[in-house]
Parts: structure tokens; sequence; C-alpha cells
């Protein structure tokens, strides 16, 4: 079961989205379901509450990494193979520009590209929630306990800055860094810094992230590839192509062919797999 919802309004500013799964009485998978995860460029806080490991991987010949317990995940600007070994039971909080410095006490730009330990930012804390979020009946109540977590740490908020907040809530995937800049009100030099202590990535990352993002509900709708790339401010398909590939892994069409139900996670195999996560199965 996945379940998701927005946070309560006070959360609003620094968090996008609640999400949990709870798999726990799924048959046991008979082969490794395997996703690219796509770059979103927001941040997350994820708290894995069985004893299971899910492996990240960079590439097919990465050995990749075994994730447990809670982490944040930092932005990204290209996708991460993603894959798990049995069903699993997760609680978590998609982040917005500006959070890290409120719930982690530093710079997105710190965490960025990876995946920290929750223990290594908030200490004994993080494996006290984590045990009362395990203690909790369902995937519905975790999210709630989890949302108010978060909103008790409202108290610490450092305001992002308002030249950068302002930009944020303006620019788009068409924007241009060039004229966020001068909307900000300060130099370029301390507003990639700003920028990337907020989001975690340069602002020409981040606008190359979500000009991918908008190709990708543009490319979910069933419009035309060309009309796509137009639309998304691409200066033709190639380029389009070039860019989905680097994001994602695959090809927009290879995408449009397997229409995961979750955008970003797209099931795939790994050399010597036969095949990939059927269509139309959950995310764990």
């Amino acid at each position: 079961m996945f379940v998701a919802r927005p946070p309560m309004p006070l959360l609003r500013p620094f968090v996008a989205q609640l999400w949990a799964t709870d798999d726990a009485g799924a048959a046991a998978h008979t082969a490794t379901p395997v996703e690219h995860t796509l770059p979103t460029g927001l941040m997350h806080l994820v708290f894995r509450l069985d004893d299971a490991p899910l492996r990240l991987r960079e590439s097919p010949q990465d050995a990749g990494v075994l994730l447990r317990g809670a982490l944040v995940g930092g932005a990204r600007s290209r996708y991460v193979i993603r894959e798990r070994s049995a069903p699993a039971c997760s609680v978590a909080a998609v982040l917005r520009p500006g959070a890290a410095s409120l719930l982690f006490g530093g710079g997105a730009h710190e965490l960025a590209g990876r995946h920290t330990p929750l223990d290594e930012l908030w200490g004994r804390e993080a494996a006290l929630l984590r045990e009362r979020l395990q203690e909790a009946p369902d995937a519905v109540s975790r999210m709630a306990l989890l949302e108010a977590s978060l909103a008790a740490r409202l108290p610490r908020v450092r305001a992002l800055h308002p030249g950068i907040a302002a930009v944020l809530a303006r620019m788009d995937a068409a924007g241009s860094v060039a004229a966020a800049v001068a909307h900000s009100g300060v130099s370029h030099r301390h507003f990639v810094a700003q920028f990337r202590a907020a989001t975690g990535l340069a602002p020409k990352t981040w606008l190359r992230v979500q000009r991918f993002q908008c190709a990708l509900r543009q490319l979910r709708r069933g419009d035309a590839l060309a009309t796509v790339a137009a639309d998304a401010g691409y200066s033709d398909q190639a380029h389009f192509g070039r860019d989905f590939v680097a994001f994602s892994g695959v090809t927009p069409t290879a995408y449009r062919s397997r229409l995961p139900p979750q955008a970003n996670h797209v099931p795939v195999a790994l050399p010597g797999q036969i095949s990939s996560r059927p269509r139309g199965a959950r995310r764990g």
C-alpha cells in the first residue's frame, strides 16, 4: 500500500508531501524489483522501518550502497538505480528548498547527491523517532506522527533569504539564471551560494531538472515528443532526448512504454535479469 498527502498548513512552506508504504502483507518477490528513481530537485527525509536493506547504484556496474534506518536523501541531478529485496515499510517527507537549515542545521548543498544517516544530524533523536514510528499501527498514523515531529521543530526555523525565496516562487523551467540574479537583488556569486544552500543544486542544474519534470508531466499526458520538447523549452527534439536519458537512464519512448504509476520511479532490469517489475506494481 502506498499513501501520500500534503502536510498541515504550518509545514507547507517546508514540506511538499508526506508519503508512506506498508507492504508487510505482500507476497515475497520472485525477482528483485529494480527501478530508476528520477531527479526532482527536492530532498527527502525517509524512515525505513523494516530491516530489509535498500541498494542504490549510480550505474548497473556500480556495486552500490546498502541503506537502512532513517536517512536524508539529498537533491540529485541524475537518476539513481533503486533495488530492494523484500516488501518494505517506510514513511517519508519530501522537503522544499530552505528546509535543510530548519531540520538539519546546514545547507542543502552539504547533503546533495547522497544519502546521509539521520543519526549523523539528529543524534539519538533519530533512533527514538524511528522506534515510535515502528510502533504506530498503520501508514496513516505514521504520517501523522512524522508530521507532528517535524512541526515541533519549527521554532528553530531560520528564514530563507528573501531574495532567493522570491526567485524560487517565480522561477520555472523556462527561467533565466541572469534574470533570477537581477530579481534577487544580490550579486551573482552570493545568489549561487544562497541558491545551493537552499536547494542543494546550482541554479542552472536546478532549472534543467525542473524543465525535465515539466516535460515528464507532458509525456505522461500523451503529448507528441516534438510538442513536449518545444513546450518544455528544449532547442529541439534531439536536445530533449539527450537530457531525458541523462536524467532518467531511459529514452522518452521507453519511459512512455512503461508509464509507471509513480512518475519518478521507472521499473528497469539490471544486466542478467530477464524482465523488470511488472507494470502497475507498487513501490516500497
